[in-house]
């Protein structure tokens, strides 16, 4: 077990190193400058050249690299460009709103995709298994944007049942929030829900076939409790592993949902950074999902030990 967090881990720090560079290099190569952006369209290059020096910009990229790293590793994430506000400060503000939508999208996707993956598995009627394949092949088509927009225009639109967008603090008015938060939350879920469920079926119909649930079923054992006592833990692997990466993908969908439904979190503030070519606060934003993404893989890894026993950390299985 040790053997094999420690292995994760220096993977981990080895693909955050990675990930790093790629991420400094894309942005800093990319068309635009913030110097420009921060002295205005009609502004002089002198003045530019001015703004670029007072930033560190003109010195050499190997340069800009090495102090942006070192000042991560003594835990200063710098300032925003364009905001003028410390960086750390600018995520524990729009941290919140995204770890909700994120929070509720997961709960959704999970929910949804474990219950259609056993009615999948289990149920005996054709016409209820062909109307949930139809209904994952429409899910898994529409991307968050158009499910986004689709949903609005249903249920804040015609019905008015929900609103449309916008945040709520959901310690001063958690009803409020709530409801803010199911239809981004929907629009995120919804592509994933058909790939666990599809993954949770296939994986309990092979697991029906194995010789010990045929025998045990064939001696008249309870086909319920054969189910979830030995079908489920043994078949969730693959979906736990899909939820996972998911759930670290989440924050890519973010970016839209929050576009969409108006909401102020770090996707919205991603996409603001970019824009503006704020260098400082998309760096370390863009690192930041990174990392989320692979502590999500790495919980998942071991939710998976935890209930297939088969699976030995760090061995064969």
């Amino acid at each position: 077990m040790i053997r094999f967090v420690l292995q994760r881990l220096l993977s981990a720090v080895v693909v955050l190193a990675v990930v790093s560079v790629l991420v400094f290099s894309l942005l800093h190569l990319a068309p635009g400058d913030p110097a420009v952006v921060l002295a205005g369209a009609d502004a002089d290059p002198q003045t530019v050249a001015t703004i670029r020096t007072q930033l560190g910009l003109d010195r050499p990229l190997v340069t800009q690299y090495g102090e942006w790293v070192g000042q991560l590793l003594t835990g200063d994430l710098g300032r925003s460009y364009t905001l003028g506000q410390p960086i750390g400060e600018l995520i524990v503000q729009r941290l919140p709103g995204t770890i909700q939508l994120t929070i509720a999208a997961t709960l959704l996707m999970t929910v949804f995709g474990l219950v259609t993956g056993v009615v999948l598995a289990t149920t005996r009627s054709r016409l209820l298994r062909q109307g949930i394949e139809y209904l994952a092949t429409l899910a898994l088509a529409l991307p968050p944007f158009v499910s986004g927009v689709v949903l609005i225009f249903f249920f804040a639109v015609v019905w008015q049942v929900l609103p449309s967008g916008g945040d709520a603090s959901l310690v001063d008015t958690p009803a409020s929030a709530i409801r803010r938060l199911i239809l981004p939350a929907i629009a995120l879920a919804l592509p994933a829900v058909p790939v666990i469920a599809q993954l949770l079926a296939t994986e309990m119909r092979r697991a029906y076939d194995q010789e010990f649930v045929l025998t045990a079923l064939a001696k008249g054992a309870n086909r319920r409790r054969i189910t979830w006592r030995h079908v489920m833990p043994n078949s969730l692997g693959p979906a736990i592993i899909e939820l996972g990466i998911r759930v670290g993908h989440l924050f890519g969908g973010a970016i839209v949902a929050e576009a969409i439904f108006a909401r102020a979190g770090l996707g919205s503030l991603l996409v603001q950074a970019v824009q503006t070519r704020d260098y400082r606060l998309a760096q370390m934003l863009l690192l930041l999902a990174i990392a989320a993404a692979i502590a999500v893989q790495f919980v998942a890894e071991l939710c998976i030990a935890r209930i297939d026993p088969r699976i030995r950390l760090g061995g064969k299985s």
